[in-house]
């Protein structure tokens, strides 16, 4: 028993020493500040591996904030791509292939954002039903948010929803109905699919989805053009 007991005291030392100290920021938030942080914590648990969404087969990417075409009116990525935690992309993939079998699949427009975008961000809207505080960070940040709509697989069209991406006003909201059948009917089965395979509704903006698991995963300030 006492072997066992030294095994594991030593087992705990270890891992203390290995794990990376990072001070908290002005919010009292822990933030991993750099991809060499992020690489040891993904090695000491690879469901923390950042993994790339243009590796679903047939999902769509429009992502916007590495263009002018965004609510900033200016690009806030230097690369268009995006990222979620590896079991949020085997839950994100089992809901575009559930889609597909109905001709329909999924465009993304964000996943992983930078904390110092979250910051960039909050300046010009300081509103936490569009846009996350900093002093709390956003699930984005921590890899497990996920921004996206429904497209046909035949044609690439995105399906008509309430608004357009990053619409900043009640009609966003999923409890707004003033809406034709059609439109709906597409948010509907947004959310339908979505909440199947783990991911919650944000209750203000539609196309704005959170992983169940979102807790488990750290804010991170790794730049996306270093993953």
């Amino acid at each position: 028993m006492r072997r066992r007991i030294n095994f594991l005291a030593l087992l705990i030392a270890a891992a203390c020493a290995t794990a990376p100290s990072i001070p908290p920021n002005r919010y009292g938030l822990v933030v991993v500040p750099d991809r060499a942080t992020y690489e040891r914590t993904a090695r000491a648990d690879p469901e923390k591996r950042l993994v790339d969404l243009a590796s679903i087969p047939g999902l769509a990417l429009d992502i916007r904030y590495a263009t002018p075409d965004n609510f900033m009116k200016q690009p806030l990525y230097p690369v268009a791509k995006a990222y979620l935690r590896a079991p949020a992309v085997r839950a994100l993939r089992a809901a575009h292939e559930e889609l597909s079998r109905e001709g329909l699949g999924l465009k993304v427009f964000d996943g992983y954002r930078p904390y110092r975008v979250t910051e960039q961000m909050w300046e010009p809207i300081r509103n936490p039903d569009y846009v996350a505080d900093p002093a709390k960070g956003s699930r984005h940040n921590r890899g497990a948010a996920v921004d996206l709509t429904l497209v046909d697989l035949r044609t690439g069209a995105e399906l008509p929803m309430p608004t357009p991406y990053d619409d900043f006003t009640t009609r966003a909201r999923h409890d707004f109905n003033d809406l034709t059948p059609d439109i709906i009917a597409n948010r509907a089965r947004l959310r339908d699919v979505m909440t199947k395979h783990g991911f919650e509704p944000l209750p203000s903006e539609w196309w704005h989805y959170d992983f169940r698991g979102w807790r488990e995963f750290e804010l991170m300030n790794v730049p996306l053009e270093e993953l």
